[in-house]
């Protein structure tokens, strides 16, 4: 079974993840890691931590001569600023110690306050640094093996941005092979009019010292039937899926398919029709309202997820009403180094963690020790 743990803090020396569960003779290099955690990195609205920090990859361990073992993957993803700079050495240092400037005047929205009061720390840091978003590098890095792995067999995903603000694309939907047109816009968007609309939403919110929310889609092509299971609560596609876009940060919503405009439709117009196509001799849908999943079960459609991101609690501007949780005074929340938005970003991420839920339940459904074994049975079920 795939599955993945991280571990590091955003201005900690380093990033880990180890992935578990993949079979041997994976082809897997630095360079196809470092390629996605570059597309990570794009987008419009992003701050100067963007520009100066780089994402230093190692493979420790599970990799030999450009191919899996079958053993656990370890990767690292060393932090460049920790080295530049003396102060996370001290700040974030392992070593018994104290800082000399505690965070205290938390941010609403954040996980700061709960954080705080769940583990009784009195310094927002020892919260913050592992909330941020800077974990989903470790993520971004292990989905790059579930993307490798689930290529093996035809299956490709993507993200692209349909809405910045109260911005929205009417664009039709790109494919594998508009990928690289969707990474050229500076918002991620397929639509260029949108693109251009979406940039200068961004421009007025960080001139106003502010921040953007939005909404992204993750499309699967070539899914197989059967991923997924109708016979528990805890093996449904849809759920797995809803659970893993989720857990990306910042992150508040999540819609499978049309979702929620369906909810407002009769039953005769909300459903995806099926007919039989003799040429491929395959169940068809011309629809996606139901974004691929039936009942928990992929359905060889197109899948489509949705995730909505609330604009960021860190604003440039600081103005959001709180508390100092040590004096209990009133003030307004501390500012770290942010961006204007992360929803392009959070877009590839998304993609990541699409890939690992299907990664992982087509080594569920297909299994194999060796890549040759995993893609033989892949081609059998089909």
């Amino acid at each position: 079974m795939l599955r993945f743990l991280t571990a590091g803090e955003s201005h900690g020396q380093a990033l880990v993840v180890i992935v578990e569960g993949l079979p041997a003779g994976l082809d897997v290099t630095v360079e196809d890691i470092q390629s996605e955690l570059s597309r990570r990195r794009l987008g419009f609205g992003r701050g100067p931590r963007q520009r100066f920090e780089q994402d230093d990859v190692t493979l420790l361990g599970g990799v030999r001569h450009g191919r899996t073992l079958g053993s656990p993957v370890a990767i690292e993803i060393k932090n460049t600023e920790w080295f530049r700079s003396d102060k996370w050495h001290e700040e974030m240092s392992p070593a018994p110690g104290s800082t000399k400037a505690p965070l205290t005047r938390v941010r609403p929205g954040h996980a700061d306050l709960p954080g705080m009061q769940k583990y009784g720390f009195t310094d927002a840091r020892d919260v913050l640094e592992r909330a941020s978003a800077r974990e989903t590098a470790a993520r971004v890095a292990a989905g790059t093996l579930a993307k490798l792995l689930l290529r093996t067999i035809d299956v490709e995903i993507l993200s692209h941005v349909i809405q910045m603000g109260s911005v929205r694309s009417d664009a039709p939907r790109p494919t594998i092979t508009d990928l690289p047109a969707v990474d050229e816009s500076p918002v991620r968007c397929f639509d260029r009019g949108a693109a251009e609309r979406m940039v200068a939403e961004v421009e007025s919110a960080a001139k106003d010292g502010d921040s953007l929310g939005g909404i992204v889609e993750v499309l699967g092509y070539g899914v197989p039937v059967g991923l997924g299971s109708h016979v528990h609560w805890d093996r449904k596609l849809d759920a797995l899926l809803a659970q893993a876009i989720m857990s990306i940060q910042a992150v508040k919503g999540v819609e499978i398919g049309d979702g929620f405009e369906v909810a407002g439709r009769r039953g005769s117009s909300a459903h995806d029709a099926v007919r039989w196509d003799s040429d491929s001799k395959e169940y068809v849908r011309d629809t996606t309202l139901a974004g691929g999943t039936e009942g928990g079960i992929s359905n060889g459609g197109l899948l489509v997820v949705r995730a909505a991101m609330k604009p960021l609690a860190t604003l440039n501007k600081p103005s959001l009403p709180t508390v100092d949780v040590v004096t209990k005074d009133a003030g307004v929340s501390f500012k770290e180094r942010t961006d204007v938005t992360a929803v392009p970003a959070m877009g590839v991420v998304a993609e990541t963690m699409v890939a690992l839920v299907l990664a992982a339940e087509a080594q569920r459904k297909f299994g194999g020790d060796s890549i040759v074994e995993f893609v033989r049975n892949a081609k059998n079920a089909s």
